[in-house]
């Protein structure tokens, strides 16, 4: 999943910069300016899903349990963020 997420992404990267390079009116798209934050998303949730999984009932030992718990907590407030901000990269650099 990891691996898809990152081709993925990249591809989109890649497109979008070959379309800026070439004046191309597809780079001002809706979808291609929502696409980040809709990704970002939906990728963060599945990954919250894992980690509350993991934290509940899969993880192998206590410590495990325990950080992936910690780790799902990180990951919910970085879906709020994302959903307030509409930005994958809510905060601020």
């Amino acid at each position: 999943m990891h691996v898809i997420c990152v081709v993925t992404s990249y591809a989109l990267f890649l497109v979008c910069g070959v379309w800026m390079m070439r004046g191309s009116a597809l780079l001002s798209a809706r979808w291609v300016k929502i696409a980040p934050w809709i990704t970002a998303k939906v990728l963060t949730l599945i990954a919250y899903i894992m980690l509350g999984t993991i934290a509940l009932k899969r993880g192998k030992t206590r410590r495990v349990r325990i950080a992936a718990w910690l780790a799902a907590q990180v990951v919910f407030f970085y879906i709020v963020a994302v959903a307030l901000t509409h930005s994958p990269l809510p905060w601020p650099g």
